[in-house]
């Protein structure tokens, strides 16, 4: 099957947004706004985010179907943390919510121009 350059855009954003999210998650939880000195159990989130990288990659349909489910958990703990938070942990709970918000979009609009439209 043959891609469209719309479909190709969408899986590109979906991906890249998800490896920056990785990188993100384990920056700040790690070195630079950790819970506790020295880093902190918390940078285990970005695990589950490398289930899905593969078939991302790879514009798998039924991967973007079920990342768009899976990244919202990542946009309410960034909407969590942004409201509750100070200084640079807030800034960068601001940078997940976009991050997670451009994996969504990138995700579903990924399945619905690659939707089998036959029916």
């Amino acid at each position: 099957m043959t891609l469209s350059p719309k479909a190709r855009f969408a899986n590109l954003a979906a991906t890249v947004a998800l490896v920056l999210l990785i990188f993100l998650c384990l920056a700040w939880e790690l070195w630079l706004a950790p819970l506790r000195p020295g880093g902190s159990f918390l940078s285990l989130k970005a695990l589950p985010l490398l289930i899905p990288l593969f078939g991302l990659l790879h514009g798998r349909r039924y991967t973007h179907q079920w990342t768009s489910l899976l990244i919202l958990a990542y946009f309410a703990e960034g909407v969590v943390r942004a409201t509750t938070d100070h200084g640079a942990s807030a800034l960068l709970a601001i940078i997940e919510i976009s991050l997670s918000i451009v994996v969504f979009a990138g995700c579903i609009e990924f399945a619905r121009r690659t939707a089998n439209r036959s029916a």
